[in-house]
C-alpha cells in the first residue's frame, strides 16, 4: 500500500520547529493518564513517544506502513527506557484489524488532508475506538502554503489539499456516528478537531 498523499516524514529538527513541546501539544489536545492511544502515521516518533509518557502505564500503538522508521521508535523509546510503546507495522486503511485491542484514543497529525479514502479511513478509527474513545486530528489551516512558513520556508501540504476545519468536521461527521467533542487551537498553523465516538 502506498502512503497517504502528501506525507513525508520530516526530521526532528524540523517537527522541534513547528511543535516545540509535543508534549504540552498532546495535554492540551486531552491525552491523559492511563488511556490507550493508536498515533496513525507515527513515524519515528515525535508524538507517539512524548505520549506514551503522559499515558503511561497504559499503551500507545505507534502505526505506520514504514519498518525502518518503525525500528528508530523502538529504538529511542529503548534509549530513553519508555516501556509502553508498540509499534505496529500496517496500514492505517486496516486500523481495527491491526491494533491488538480498542484504544481510548486515535491520533492523526498532519496528514488527514492525504487519506485517499476517508469514509473508509474513518469507519475504520470507529471501529478501533471504544466506546467514548476519542478520535483526534490534527490539521493545517486551509492557507495558502506560502503563508505557512517554517524557519523562513514554506510547509505543510500543497494549497489544495488543505481542509477547512469545517470540512474536516463535515468529511467526519458524514462517514461515522461520530460526534463533534471539541475544537482546539493550535497556532500559528493548526487546529484540532476531537470526535467522541
Amino acid at each position: 500500500m502506498d502512503r497517504f498523499q502528501n506525507t513525508k516524514l520530516p526530521d526532528w529538527d524540523w517537527w522541534g520547529k513547528l511543535w516545540p513541546a509535543p508534549g504540552e501539544t498532546l495535554r492540551d489536545l486531552g491525552v491523559e493518564s492511563g488511556t490507550t492511544l493508536a498515533e496513525v502515521g507515527s513515524g519515528d516518533g515525535y508524538f507517539a513517544l512524548p505520549a506514551a509518557r503522559i499515558t503511561d502505564p497504559a499503551t500507545v500503538y505507534a502505526i505506520d506502513l514504514d519498518s525502518e522508521v518503525l525500528e528508530e521508535l523502538a529504538l529511542l523509546a529503548d534509549q530513553h527506557r519508555i516501556e509502553n510503546v508498540e509499534t505496529v507495522e500496517g496500514d492505517a486503511r486496516s486500523l481495527a484489524r491491526n491494533l491488538p485491542e480498542k484504544v481510548d484514543t486515535v491520533l492523526i497529525a498532519n496528514t488527514f488532508h492525504g487519506v485517499d479514502d476517508i469514509p473508509g479511513f474513518v469507519s475504520e478509527v470507529y471501529e478501533a475506538l471504544r466506546p467514548g474513545g476519542e478520535f483526534i486530528i490534527v490539521n493545517w489551516y486551509d492557507r495558502p502554503r506560502e503563508e505557512t512558513p517554517i524557519a523562513g520556508s514554506p510547509r505543510g501540504p500543497p494549497t489544495d489539499l488543505r481542509m477547512t476545519p469545517e470540512e474536516t468536521e463535515s468529511a467526519v461527521l458524514g462517514a461515522s456516528a461520530f460526534s463533534l467533542a471539541r475544537r482546539v487551537e493550535l497556532p500559528p498553523h493548526h487546529y484540532a478537531l476531537v470526535f467522541e465516538r
